[in-house]
């Protein structure tokens, strides 16, 4: 059973194509199972889309639902496409987020730290100027923020939980061990999964999210992992998806999971 659980379209507003496009792409990669997954809107911002370029506007929701159920039913039989979300994680929004999802069939949802004390992970500058003191309490409180967001009951899957290197390489070595086994510990007695993420080889740090070092750890902690292309054109699909499988069972893996109707599924590797 191939699946890839994290895509993205247009409606994000930093993403090429269409939901149709994404979908020829997973028949064509020999996919089963599709999930797509894109941005949620800033639910707690006033504006109606706060931020054009990063996520949809909030009146677009509605639709996205209603295109990725329509297509859902014309391809039965030929891949199966589930309904998923990509949620920001900001606590003081977090029952504003958890309420307004809720109204909707997703099969699951992946909740994502992207912002941390305000700023992007993704943003360079954010590092300029640190004092290794102060880089380590940002890595602290990515983590904090990714453990909270486990104990939140929102999610079924964490996304790309150590993105915050991606366009900061030296993000891996800031030791932060014991706040990242705390971490893996949460999400572990929590039931969540976590995403190996494919996107990191489009981001200055190469590779995969997260490194086979926490991967071994989140193996330790019993911790289960899914798979997402985190697709932002079609040509992405997929994305190395056998070198990750194979990864996984030199690791020590034995399986891993995705969601339908919030229902884990387990396939093995």
């Amino acid at each position: 059973m191939n699946f890839d659980l994290h895509t993205h379209h247009f409606r994000c507003g930093h993403a090429d194509g269409s939901i149709r496009d994404y979908i020829e792409a997973g028949i064509s990669a020999g996919l089963d199972v599709i999930g797509i997954s894109d941005h949620t809107p800033y639910f707690g911002s006033p504006s109606e889309q706060a931020f054009p370029r990063i996520a949809m506007a909030k009146s677009e929701l509605v639709h996205y639902v209603e295109e990725v159920l329509s297509l859902q039913k014309e391809y039965e039989g030929r891949i199966d496409v589930l309904l998923g979300i990509e949620s920001d994680y900001f606590p003081e929004h977090a029952e504003l987020y958890r309420k307004t999802l809720a109204a909707y069939p997703f099969d699951y949802v992946i909740g994502s730290v992207h912002s941390v004390d305000g700023n992007s992970i993704f943003n360079k500058s954010r590092w300029k100027g640190l004092s290794p003191e102060q880089k380590l309490a940002a890595k602290a409180e990515y983590y904090r923020l990714i453990a909270e967001s486990a104990r939140s009951g929102m999610f079924q899957i964490l996304g790309h939980i150590d993105a915050m290197k991606g366009n900061y390489p030296q993000f891996s070595e800031i030791s932060a061990p014991r706040e990242i086994d705390e971490c893996l510990q949460v999400i572990s007695e929590c039931g969540l999964a976590i995403e190996i993420n494919t996107s990191g080889g489009t981001k200055l740090c190469g590779g995969w999210y997260p490194s086979d070092e926490i991967l071994e750890r989140a193996l330790h902690f019993g911790v289960e992992v899914s798979f997402g292309s985190d697709a932002h054109k079609p040509s992405r699909v997929a994305d190395q998806r056998n070198n990750v499988a194979a990864r996984l069972k030199e690791i020590g893996f034995k399986h891993w999971v995705y969601y339908k109707r919030r229902e884990k599924i387990t396939v093995a590797l």
